[in-house]
């Protein structure tokens, strides 16, 4: 196993990531079955587990499996999201010092650990002051409850806002950034990536297999995965992901690869790209990952798929994909009637 150097934290890590969402039991897995993929992986040489509050009970299979590895492991989490209690509960999401404080206390307990390798703002919260955040996980890196603190689908500007933030008030910088990138979704190279690197940022990357359409299982009249078509619906009926889908595989099959192992390659050939984050739901998911660990993709096939997905462009949208209030928000769009003007 080659690793990387996650940023400048100093933090070596292995190209491929573990992400826990699908330990989850409700996603179909009993827990001793994630513990035995959990520990074949770390026995592979895979060292990273990405896990979040948010997860369901993720954090507390992860935490379990982990019982006499724990420092062998790059462990990272995330908060912000609602977690499973917040329903009706307003503070208990976000970016605010009143709940990282809290959230951080419950993490720690139920991954059975006095301490977070990395842990990440799971997406922007433009309600709180960017100061109020970076602060608190200041204090929390310098308290040694976390090593390091990142973010997670943050647009380049708020990433550049941040950093100088943390510069101008003396607290400590995001380290990491976990964006989605894949074959069908490339628009972190704009910008993101480009700021990651100059910032000296770890980037972790979710979404490898592009919400499982790059599996080589979601095709033309093919039956899809019943877990992933509940949860992701939009994505196996985007006709232009399809597209591209229908162009990668025989591309795939010229290289003497299987679609998983392209893509997998793929999300990692970039240099701004430290590593990229899997979530195997099976034992066999895992084996077919573990087989493709020492895949590299010739100049050839990345001339090829650039043709098909041209560099910086994101195919179809993401259901998971973060919209900023810009975006979001009509009267953010829209003057308002009485000021409107012909032109």
């Amino acid at each position: 196993m080659q690793y990387r150097t996650l940023g400048r934290t100093g933090i070596k890590v292995s190209p491929y990531g573990l992400g826990a969402l699908m330990f989850a039991t409700q996603m179909g897995n009993d827990a001793e079955e994630s513990a035995r993929i959990i520990h074949k992986a770390l026995d592979a040489g895979i060292n990273l587990i990405d896990t979040a509050d948010a997860y369901a009970d993720s954090e507390e299979v992860v935490g379990r499996a982990l019982q006499g590895r724990r420092d062998d492991v790059v462990l990272t989490t995330k908060f912000g999201l609602p977690d499973r209690a917040a329903a009706g509960v307003p503070n208990r999401q976000g970016g605010s010092r009143r709940w990282i404080t809290r959230a951080v206390e419950n993490s720690l307990r139920r991954l059975q650990t006095d301490y977070i390798d990395v842990y990440q703002l799971q997406r922007p919260d433009p309600a709180t002051d960017i100061e109020e955040t970076l602060s608190a996980l200041t204090d929390l890196v310098r308290a040694g409850k976390i090593r390091a603190f990142g973010t997670s689908t943050m647009p380049a500007s708020d990433l550049v806002q941040a950093h100088w933030t943390a510069e101008r008030r003396g607290l400590e910088r995001p380290r990491t950034e976990k964006p989605p990138y894949s074959i069908l979704n490339r628009g972190i190279e704009r910008e993101v990536l480009p700021v990651a690197q100059e910032c000296g940022m770890g980037v972790l990357t979710w979404g490898p297999l592009g919400q499982g359409m790059l599996t080589g299982r979601v095709r033309r009249g093919q039956d899809t995965d019943v877990i992933r078509a509940k949860f992701l619906p939009r994505a196996f009926t985007d006709e232009a992901r399809l597209d591209v889908v229908e162009q990668l595989a025989p591309l795939a099959a010229e290289a003497g690869l299987s679609m998983p192992h392209l893509a997998m390659a793929f999300a990692i050939s970039h240099p701004g790209v430290t590593s990229a984050l899997v979530g195997a739901r099976t034992m066999a998911h895992l084996d077919d990952l573990l087989e493709g660990l020492d895949t590299v993709l010739s100049d050839d096939v990345l001339d090829r798929i650039d043709e098909i997905v041209p560099p910086g462009t994101d195919i179809g949208v993401l259901d998971q994909a973060y919209v900023p209030p810009a975006l979001a928000e009509v009267e953010r769009r829209r003057r308002p009637v009485g000021q409107r003007s012909a032109a």
